[in-house]
């Protein structure tokens, strides 16, 4: 599978063979000039039989995708959503309502797990979503990113400067950067272990925790060295992208 992931703003794609991914590439949107090229490169080093698959939340991202697949490759996008059905069961009442990456990133992670789980995304919008022990996707949570934070707390005050989120090495805030810095990234850190724990009294039990996007390592830093998350699985919704298509061929 060559499986893409159109997000708001960026595209990410990569060869996903079974349960193996090969490294990830990266465009940000408005910044797809070399798209083809690097499609058609990847698609000609992947052995067949070979599809190609996507998720999207952004219709306009979906359309540059589809654009740079025709002219470079010249095979059709099968789109989970449109194409191909939701990869997994959930317990909502309009389940073709709910951006598909998070079912994507779901089941890609319940596959791998097999129990209980949240699946928390942390890019341009933040989601923190639960699947249960029978790989039931329960619904979650949706906050902003951390840039869409910045970019919130700068544009809706007179004074506060817009700042760029990196890492606090520190616990209090000792100027105005400093304090945005880290209600920014304890916020997020601290909304995903309320969700966390609000979710397990609910399941009964504490769910394993995995994480990503661009800025997971960013509120949740070392896995080996955290009490609450597991893994940071940087290509979890290309690994679902695939799962959407290999679903259809034992149905």
């Amino acid at each position: 599978m060559l499986a893409f992931d159109v997000g708001n703003g960026s595209v990410r794609f990569a060869h996903v063979c079974g349960d193996k991914a090969n490294p990830m590439q990266r465009h940000a949107l408005g910044e797809t000039g070399n798209l083809a090229t690097g499609l058609a490169a990847t698609w000609k080093a992947m052995p067949p039989p070979k599809k190609i698959a996507a998720c999207s939340v952004n219709p306009t991202g979906l359309r540059v995708v589809e654009d740079a697949v025709a002219a470079s490759i010249g095979e059709p996008v099968l789109v989970v959503g449109r194409d191909l059905p939701l990869p997994m069961a959930t317990d909502l009442p309009s389940p073709e309502q709910i951006g598909v990456d998070r079912l994507c990133a779901a089941v890609a992670a319940f596959d791998q797990l097999g129990v209980a789980c949240v699946v928390a995304d942390f890019g341009t919008a933040i989601t923190i979503d639960c699947v249960n022990d029978e790989g039931v996707f329960l619904g979650g949570a949706i906050l902003p990113g951390l840039a869409m934070g910045a970019d919130g707390l700068s544009a809706g005050t007179a004074a506060l400067p817009r700042v760029q989120p990196d890492r606090p090495d520190w616990v209090y805030g000792k100027d105005t950067r400093q304090a945005i810095v880290g209600g920014l990234v304890f916020g997020a850190r601290g909304a995903l272990r309320q969700l966390v724990e609000t979710y397990a009294t609910e399941l009964g039990h504490w769910p394993v925790v995995i994480t990503t996007g661009g800025d997971a390592g960013l509120v949740c830093g070392d896995p080996n060295h955290s009490g609450l998350v597991q893994a940071i699985v940087p290509d979890l919704v290309l690994r679902g992208v695939a799962m959407a298509y290999y679903k259809t061929l034992v149905r």
